[in-house]
């Protein structure tokens, strides 16, 4: 069994606790939201999860991640440095219907339940918060070199321009 499987249920009831730091070059689906001159998704992410029981006794991981990224700017599309620092409280149901019965009973927004699992892979859970704590639509605030956009802006021909031409003739 790897390092990175546990038994969730098992782990929250011991309130256990491991961390360690991954090269985003490992996350596939991290590393593919990326944008790095080489090809080659750089940097690595700090990772933590801790288990819990919340006061209503249920099973609970806290999972953070902390890193930084390259990410494309989608105005420029340049690639810029995107820092990462997210924590979120997942909740563990037996089966969907528990996980249902008790979302509905803790009904609080910011907590996630899901369904545990005695085998469960960390390394997914982690790369799912990483990939869920990047923007939409990443941008610089003000973007380095805007010269391209601005000669783009500038070059606007009216399509009218044209008509323009033939009435005179």
């Amino acid at each position: 069994m790897s390092a990175f499987v546990i038994d969730a249920f098992e782990f929250c009831r011991n309130s256990g606790h491991r961390e360690g730091t991954t090269p985003v070059a490992e996350m596939s689906r991290l590393a593919a939201e990326c944008a790095d001159g080489s090809g080659e998704a750089s940097g690595e992410i700090r990772w933590a999860i801790d288990g819990s029981l919340t006061k209503q006794g249920y099973p609970a991981m806290t999972l953070s991640v902390a890193g930084t990224v390259k990410l494309a700017c989608q105005r420029c599309l340049a690639p810029f440095e995107y820092e990462i620092d997210s924590s979120t409280m997942l909740v563990l149901g037996k089966d969907d219907e528990d996980a249902d019965a008790i979302e509905e009973i803790l009904d609080d927004e910011s907590i996630d339940v899901i369904v545990g699992s005695r085998e469960c892979d960390i390394r997914q859970l982690l790369e799912d918060e990483a990939l869920l704590a990047l923007p939409q639509a990443p941008k610089h605030e003000v973007c380095p070199d805007t010269q391209l956009l601005d000669a783009l802006k500038t070059e606007k021909v009216s399509p009218f321009a044209a008509l323009k031409n033939l009435k005179s003739e």
